[in-house]
C-alpha cells in the first residue's frame, strides 16, 4: 500500500500551499496519545485537559477521539459507523462493493474517506488546544512544533484487569478484547500511513502500571513545560 498520508499532504501542499494557509508555524498546542488497549487513555486525556485548564489559558483544552469520526461523517454526508468500517479489514471491501453495486449517488470512495479523516485530525491539531486520543494523531501531526506525543504502555496483566473492570468481562473475554482492538488499531495506522509505521516517534512513553494518575499528570505537565509546548499560549485576561 502506498504512503497515503504523505501523498495526500504533498498533494495539498502543491495544490494550495495548505500548511501556510492553515498557519502551521503557529499551529497547536496539541497533545496526542497513542496507547495500548487497557491503558485508560481516554480517561487520562480528560484528566490532562482538566489539569491544563487550571492554567487559565486563552482557550480551554478539548479531548477528541470518537468526535473525529463524527466530524468526518458530517463532512462526507455519511453515518459515523460507515466511516469507521473503512478502517476495519473485515468490513471495508464488502461495504465498498455493496455501495458500488447499487450505484448509490452518495457513495464516497475509500480514499476520499481516508483523506477526509486525515484532514479532520490535522485541522484539530493545527487549531490547537486539542488532546487527540488515538486516530494516528502522532503520525498526522508529527511536524507540528507545539506538540507533545505520548505513548501509554502497561504489562498485559495490568491491561487485562483494567478491561475486566471497565467492561465487566471474564479474563479470557478481556484478553480476546485486547487482541481484537489492538489488531483494529494497527490496521487503522496502516491505512493512514502504511510505509511509515516504523517511524512512529513519541516524546514520552509511560508505563501506566508504574505511576499513579497524579504522578503521570505531573510528568506530562513537566515535559510540556520543558518542551515549551505552551510557550506561546497566553493567560486569559481576568476582568474584575
Amino acid at each position: 500500500m502506498e504512503n497515503i498520508l504523505m501523498g495526500y499532504l504533498d498533494k495539498r501542499l502543491k495544490k494550495d500551499n495548505y500548511l501556510e494557509k492553515k498557519g502551521i508555524k503557529t499551529a497547536g498546542p496539541v497533545v496526542t496519545i497513542s496507547r495500548e488497549v487497557g491503558c485508560n487513555g481516554l480517561m487520562l486525556a480528560k484528566l490532562i485537559a482538566s489539569r491544563l485548564n487550571e492554567r487559565k489559558l486563552i482557550r480551554d483544552w478539548r479531548v477528541l477521539s470518537k468526535e473525529i469520526f463524527r466530524k468526518s461523517a458530517v463532512k462526507l454526508g455519511m453515518l459515523p459507523e460507515h466511516v469507521q468500517r473503512v478502517f476495519k479489514q473485515s468490513d471495508k471491501y464488502t461495504f465498498d462493493e455493496i455501495l458500488k453495486a447499487f450505484n448509490n449517488k452518495n457513495y464516497k470512495s475509500e480514499q476520499k474517506i481516508i483523506n477526509t479523516l486525515i484532514d479532520v485530525v490535522r485541522s484539530f491539531a493545527i487549531d490547537g488546544y486539542s488532546i487527540i486520543v488515538g486516530r494516528a494523531g502522532h503520525i498526522i501531526a508529527n511536524d507540528i512544533n507545539n506538540a507533545l506525543h505520548i505513548r501509554l504502555t502497561a504489562p498485559l496483566e495490568y491491561r487485562i484487569k483494567t478491561i475486566q473492570v471497565n467492561n465487566n468481562l471474564t479474563r479470557n473475554e478481556a484478553l480476546h478484547f485486547i487482541q481484537r482492538v489492538e489488531n483494529e488499531r494497527t490496521l487503522f495506522r496502516k491505512v493512514i500511513c502504511a510505509n511509515n509505521l516504523h517511524e512512529e516517534l513519541f516524546d514520552l512513553t509511560l508505563n501506566r502500571a508504574s505511576y499513579t494518575d497524579a504522578e503521570i499528570l505531573d510528568i506530562i505537565e513537566y515535559v510540556m513545560d520543558k518542551k515549551c509546548v505552551l510557550e506561546k499560549a497566553k493567560a486569559k485576561i481576568q476582568y474584575y
